[in-house]
């Protein structure tokens, strides 16, 4: 008889849950969570596996990858997946939510999730980092404004580099405004360094990355659009079609459709934002700034004639998640003249 196990993993214990074929279960436990530990108990059920699942998540990638490597039959499930089919349980427990994904394990009810590889997982770090950095630079600056509008000093529009002189001007003659204004503007100092030096090694790894440097040819797509989108994608040959990829990162439109009523609704919105937005910002630029010889910049351009430049937006963005997937799968570099006639 065949045998599933469900793990909700937590940051020290994951509870795990065994059932058989007919959903009845077979054992329970709280178990470090340490890839050694979950194997160690695992392989100690003395009967083999039909499938082990966990929900996607922080800890999962790194579990996940240690059990695939010792040879079990391991899952990622989607994680919106595994949160819908758990909306009817009236009680949500680690316990519950282990019992639950081993018998959607056993019903066959989920969607698996590939696992990124490490390099991957290690440029989609620095990604988070550098756009942190970013926030927390521009809310130090920000914070450094308000400041000193309570005391009716406005610094205006002010270029990055004459920022710092403009304060100190402004704050001069005043000793407490001076203390906080050398604290914020050190403080946004050392976040701009660090901020520079990531942005500088992103470009380097851009620079020695040859499918990145592929996407790079697409007009409006540059080192940080092209990492980003890269990273997400990982392995090209885990979609079926090019045509589903928008759909992955939530550019496509919603539909409801039940008897007499159908409504298509606006994009879905899920998936991964942040590739979301840099497709939608390359979209933008395309649009907007000029770009030589783009046959796909005139296919946008009528859509916004007809159906308004936001919407617009959207469907390039969503055309260019098909066409760079596209370039990654044939290894090919932009064609303007190919993606306008897909389109």
């Amino acid at each position: 008889m065949e045998h599933y196990a469900g793990i909700d993993v937590s940051l020290e214990l994951s509870s795990v849950c065994v059932v058989d074929a007919t959903g009845r279960m077979v054992r329970e436990a709280k178990v470090a969570s340490e890839p050694e530990a979950l194997i160690g108990w695992l392989r100690g059920l003395g009967f083999e596996l039909a499938r082990v699942g966990l929900e996607a998540g922080p800890l999962s990638q790194w579990l996940y990858a240690a059990m695939r490597d010792a040879g079990l039959p391991v899952e990622l499930l989607e994680t919106r997946h595994v949160r819908d089919a758990f909306k009817a349980m009236p009680v949500k427990t680690d316990r519950n939510d282990a019992r639950g994904i081993a018998q959607l394990l056993r019903l066959g009810w989920f969607r698996p999730v590939p696992c990124k590889s490490v390099s991957a997982q290690e440029t989609r770090v620095l990604l988070t980092t550098r756009k942190l950095l970013q926030r927390k630079h521009l809310d130090v600056e920000m914070s450094l404004r308000g400041v000193l509008r309570g005391f009716g000093l406005k610094v205006g529009r002010t270029p990055p580099r004459s920022f710092a002189a403009r304060l100190r001007e402004l704050v001069e003659g005043h000793a407490t405004l001076i203390v906080v204004a050398e604290a914020l503007l050190a403080a946004r100092e050392a976040l701009g360094a660090q901020l520079r030096d990531l942005e500088k090694r992103l470009r380097d790894q851009a620079r020695a990355d040859e499918r990145v440097q592929r996407l790079m040819t697409v007009p409006g797509v540059g080192v940080i659009v092209a990492l980003t989108f890269a990273a997400a994608v990982d392995d090209p040959g885990r979609f079926r079609s090019s045509k589903t990829v928008g759909a992955q990162f939530g550019l496509t439109p919603k539909k409801s459709q039940s008897g007499e009523k159908d409504v298509t609704g606006r994009i879905s919105k899920i998936g991964d934002a942040g590739v979301r937005t840099m497709l939608y910002e390359a979209a933008q630029v395309m649009l907007t700034r000029p770009v030589k010889g783009s046959e796909l910049k005139s296919w946008a351009a009528r859509i916004a004639k007809r159906a308004g430049l936001c919407k617009a937006t959207v469907a390039l963005a969503r055309k260019l998640a098909v066409v760079m997937h596209r370039m990654l799968v044939d290894g090919t570099p932009f064609a303007a003249d190919r993606a306008a006639a897909a389109a």
